[in-house]
């Protein structure tokens, strides 16, 4: 193979209608454009409009649901409430409650707080959230915590 053998392949580049180059070409006058008008200019776009007409995206009912009553929870593991007491952001004698959550930026206010048995907790601490996993429940009772509902 030689530079000056190198094709496109057969269909790969094809020249352009010339448009607007009198009537016997089949192109002429408006250009394959049609009359006149917005449509016959270049650059426009007229989507869902129908002249006036309700379009028939607006005519259709809506479909899905957004339920407004969606709970958001934030789901908290003993292994996190094991790390903030190591760590010293909460002190063994402090309740751990959303409140507490809130200030220390792991919750919203919004949100409902569950605390999930991922993790061992060896503190003996008092604990009040808004829910619990089986599991979470038998780790904090086992290591003596108080837990309130």
């Amino acid at each position: 193979m030689k530079l000056n053998e190198i094709r496109d392949n057969k269909g790969a580049r094809h020249s352009s209608k010339r448009v607007g180059r009198g009537i016997g070409s089949g192109k002429g006058k408006t250009s394959g454009s049609g009359e006149k008008g917005q449509k016959a200019r270049s650059g426009v776009a007229i989507k869902g409009f129908e002249g006036g007409q309700m379009p028939i995206h607006m005519r259709l009912p809506k479909r899905g649901f957004n339920s407004l009553a969606t709970k958001n929870i934030k789901t908290i593991n003993l292994l996190d409430l094991q790390r903030l007491i190591d760590n010293k952001k909460i002190a063994k004698t402090d309740l751990v409650d959303k409140e507490l959550l809130v200030k220390l930026g792991i919750a919203k206010k919004s949100e409902i707080v569950k605390l999930l048995g991922n993790g061992e907790i060896t503190h003996k601490i008092k604990v009040k959230l808004d829910a619990y996993s089986k599991s979470a429940k038998e780790k904090l009772l086992a290591a003596g915590c108080e837990v309130a509902a």
